[in-house]
């Protein structure tokens, strides 16, 4: 390897976009920078949701799409919050946060699926409540 005047500088131990390194080594950042990720997300956080607000009740949107409309601003509303606020990133660092946080998903789906599947077999077998319903219920 040459050390000619024209060769990139050599690596100097200190991690910057020149060097290789991995996903999450990162460099350490100062204070500032986490108050402007916070304040960033705080901004996106109120435009979303002004803008879910402004949806709601405006007609710029075709009316059966705006429940369509609202989900899509409700899911770019989770993702800056996982990003923003609780720091979940695809680095090496991070798995076992994504891993608790695909946990409560799976546990918060299998109740909400779970309740729903109850209701409704509890609603299949309830005692019809009309007169005409149990008239035809006797033989």
């Amino acid at each position: 390897m040459s050390n000619l005047a024209s060769d990139e500088e050599l690596p100097t131990g200190v991690l910057d976009n020149r060097e290789d390194h991995s996903p999450g080594d990162e460099p350490l950042e100062d204070a500032g920078h986490w108050v402007r990720h916070a304040n960033l997300g705080l901004t996106l956080s109120i435009l979303l949701t002004a803008g879910a607000f402004f949806l709601a009740g405006s007609n710029i949107i075709y009316g059966p799409a705006v429940p369509i409309a609202l989900i899509v601003l409700a899911i770019a509303q989770m993702g800056v919050h996982l990003v923003f606020f609780l720091h979940i990133t695809t680095g090496p660092d991070n798995t076992n946060n994504v891993l608790a946080l695909a946990f409560g998903i799976l546990v918060v789906f299998l109740i909400v699926i779970g309740s729903i599947w109850i209701m409704d077999h509890l609603m299949q077998n309830m005692m019809p409540t009309r007169m005409e319903d149990m008239m035809q219920m006797q033989p």
